[in-house]
């Protein structure tokens, strides 16, 4: 296996995960477990949520249009709500952290590959990302690009800035979906439930220690 890059998700990889804040509001509310990754899912490419993602609409917009696609939830369920929730645990994972540095360190290629949103508090990309882009030789990301994971071009063009094949890039996820769509194309992927295993996958697939 010759690989040349590794290519990482950041919301629930590098970054604390927003499925588990979307879990707990979903228990506070009663509603069915994975409620809203169904709605995601079932609107999915036109929903308020994809189109938020590929940069279409606003984060205002987003939230009446996302509600409207949840209107089996009820009048309790808030978009906004959700999504402040999401922002507080969208924190870096020191570990993950740690492993990119010693990656870029032993001379592979290191890119960011990110589905997020518009603030439009801040008027650009936002899902706790900023502050990590000097930390990538290549970040991508669906609202800039109007593309988003799981569609095989966003791969693809990320591993066209990275001038590398599919098959060189090892890619990090934490949804499986999207690690399909990498597979397909010819990646080795790792699905990112417990960072830790994750990291030892990786390390075990680069051939180097990445943590302590």
């Amino acid at each position: 296996m010759n690989i040349k890059a590794v290519i990482f998700d950041l919301g629930g990889v590098v970054l604390g995960s927003p499925l588990h804040a979307i879990a707990e509001y979903e228990r506070e509310l009663g509603l069915p477990k994975n409620f809203v990754n169904h709605v995601v899912a079932n609107t999915a490419p036109h929903g308020a949520w994809s189109r938020l993602e590929r940069g279409e609409i606003s984060m205002e917009t987003f939230y009446t249009d996302f509600e409207k696609d949840c209107a089996e939830a009820g009048p309790t369920f808030s978009a906004r709500e959700m999504m402040r929730r999401m922002s507080e645990v969208t924190q870096p994972r020191a570990n993950m952290l740690q492993a990119i540095g010693r990656i870029r360190e032993s001379g592979l290629k290191v890119a960011a590959l990110t589905n997020n949103w518009i603030s439009d508090e801040e008027a650009g990309p936002d899902d706790g990302t900023r502050a990590l882009h000097g930390l990538f030789d290549v970040f991508v990301e669906s609202s800039v690009e109007g593309l988003r994971k799981p569609d095989p071009r966003i791969y693809e063009l990320v591993c066209q800035r990275l001038e590398i094949n599919p098959s060189d890039a090892v890619f990090l996820d934490d949804i499986g979906g999207n690690l399909k769509s990498a597979r397909l194309l010819g990646m080795t992927t790792i699905k990112v439930e417990e960072p830790e295993k994750a990291l030892l996958e990786l390390s075990n697939t680069l051939g180097f220690e990445l943590l302590d």
